[in-house]
C-alpha cells in the first residue's frame, strides 16, 4: 500500500523540538551527561495544593465523563476574576472566554476559523512555530515580519503598510516574546490596535509568559488598551505560570465573535479538558501570588548567573525583562545551527539555534532557565574549557 502525506503536511517544516529531542536521545543512549537548556519546560514541580485538588477531583465519578467543549462555567468565571485582578479587564465568562487543552492547540486551530485559501497571516520571524503551522494547515499564506534588534524585536508596522494589506486577515503578536524575550511598550500596543482596526486585521495575542518578569517589569494584556475588544483574541496558559505544562490547560479570551468561531472549530475536534484538571486549575487561579513571586526570583537568579557566564566566554546576550529565556548573539563567523552543535558535541549542552524559529533568528541561540543554578554553573565551566 502506497501511503503518502497530504500536501499541507508536506509544506510544514520539521517541528524544531522533535529534531532536538532526537539528538538528545542519541547522546543519552551513549551515556552522556546532558545539560538541557533547550526546551522551555519548567523544572520545578506543580505546587502541591494544585496536585491535592486534582487528586480529590479525580476521585469524583462526576469528573470521569466527557467534559463540555466550552469548559466548566466555574473555570471560566475564575479566569474572568483572574483577568480582572491581574489586568483590570472585565470579561464575560459566557461569551468571551474559552478554555483550551493548552494555549498551543487554540493558537494552531484559530486560523482554521478565519482564513480562506490564499489569505495572509502576519507572522513574526523568529517565532513560536505553531503560528506558521496553524496558518499552513488552514490554507493560508505567511507574511513574515522580521523581529530585529534595532527595533527592540518589535515588528515594523510602517514597513508592512507599504506592502499592501488587502488579503491579510491575522497578525500574531507574542510579548513577552518567545524566543527573543523582548517586551512590548504601551506605544507599540496602541499603534498595533490602530493598525489592526484601520486594516480590518485580527490580532492574535499570545500572552503565555506574562507572569515571568524581572527587575520590576510588569507585562500588560492587549485587552487593557482602547479598541482592543473589537479586534483581539488573546491566549493564555497555566503552563508557565503554575508549572503545569503537562496538564494542558489554557484559554482564549477577548472579542466574543472571535472566541465563538474558535469554539466552533474546537467542538468538531475535541471534547474539552478533563474536568478534574479544570477543578485543579480553578484552585491555581484562586491562589495568591506568592508562588509566582518565588518562581520569578528563582528564574532571575538563574538568569543573572547565566548572563555573567556567557559574557565571560565572549558572548553578548540580551538581558531579558521577562520569560525564562536568554537570547544571545553568537560570533558572526558561525551559523546558529553549527554553534548549537558545538555546544552539544563539545560540552554536552543543549541550546536552541535561533534559525529554528525562522530565518531572522539566524545569528542567535536561545537558552532556557529551566535547570538548577548548579547545572548552569557546570554548563559555564564546560564552555570555558571548550569554546
Amino acid at each position: 500500500m502506497n501511503i503518502d502525506s497530504s500536501d499541507k503536511l508536506k509544506k510544514l517544516p520539521p517541528y524544531l523540538f522533535v529534531e532536538i529531542d532526537r539528538a538528545k536521545r542519541k547522546l543519552r543512549e551513549e551515556g552522556k551527561d546532558l545539560i538541557d537548556l533547550g526546551i522551555g519546560d519548567p523544572d520545578q514541580p506543580t505546587p502541591q495544593f494544585i496536585i491535592n485538588k486534582l487528586y480529590e477531583a479525580a476521585k469524583d465519578p462526576a469528573n470521569h465523563r466527557y467534559a463540555l467543549d466550552s469548559g466548566m462555567y466555574l473555570l471560566r468565571a475564575e479566569i474572568a476574576s483572574w483577568y480582572k485582578n491581574r489586568f483590570g479587564v472585565d470579561l464575560d465568562p459566557e461569551n468571551e472566554i474559552l478554555p483550551l487543552i493548552g494555549s498551543k492547540e487554540g493558537i494552531a486551530h484559530f486560523p482554521l476559523a478565519i482564513l480562506k485559501r490564499g489569505d495572509y497571516a502576519l507572522v513574526p520571524d523568529p517565532c513560536y512555530p505553531p503560528y506558521k503551522s496553524g496558518t499552513i494547515l488552514a490554507d493560508g499564506k505567511i507574511y513574515s515580519m522580521p523581529l530585529l534588534a534595532k527595533n527592540n524585536f518589535l515588528p515594523d508596522l510602517n514597513k508592512i503598510r507599504r506592502h499592501g494589506l488587502k488579503k491579510v486577515k491575522i497578525i500574531f503578536i507574542n510579548y513577552p516574546n518567545n524566543p527573543t524575550s523582548a517586551v512590548a511598550t504601551d506605544e507599540f500596543y496602541n499603534e498595533l490596535i490602530k493598525f489592526a482596526l484601520e486594516n480590518n486585521i485580527i490580532i492574535v495575542s499570545d500572552l503565555a509568559y506574562s507572569e515571568i518578569t524581572f527587575d520590576g517589569y510588569r507585562a500588560r494584556s492587549l485587552l487593557e488598551f482602547e479598541g482592543a475588544r473589537d479586534c483581539v483574541i488573546e491566549f493564555h496558559s497555566l503552563s508557565k505560570t503554575y508549572n503545569m505544562t503537562g496538564w494542558r490547560c489554557g484559554w482564549a479570551c477577548g472579542n466574543s465573535k472571535l472566541v465563538s468561531l474558535l469554539a466552533k472549530v474546537k467542538s468538531n475536534i475535541d471534547s474539552g479538558i478533563f474536568q478534574a484538571i479544570q477543578v485543579a486549575s480553578i484552585a491555581a487561579l484562586k491562589s495568591d501570588a506568592r508562588h509566582i513571586k518565588d518562581m520569578c526570583l528563582l528564574y532571575q537568579e538563574r538568569r543573572d548567573l547565566l548572563l555573567r557566564g556567557l559574557k565571560s566566554i565572549g558572548l553578548t546576550p540580551k538581558i531579558p525583562l521577562a520569560t525564562f529565556y536568554v537570547w544571545s548573539k553568537i560570533p558572526r563567523r558561525e551559523t546558529s545551527s553549527n554553534f548549537a552543535r558545538l555546544f552539544l558535541e563539545k560540552a554536552n549542552i543543549v541550546v536552541t539555534p535561533g534559525v529554528g524559529f525562522g530565518p531572522h533568528g539566524e545569528g542567535y541561540i536561545r537558552m532556557a532557565l529551566t535547570v538548577p543554578k548548579e547545572r548552569i554553573h557546570e554548563a559555564i565551566e564546560r564552555l570555558k574549557k571548550t569554546i
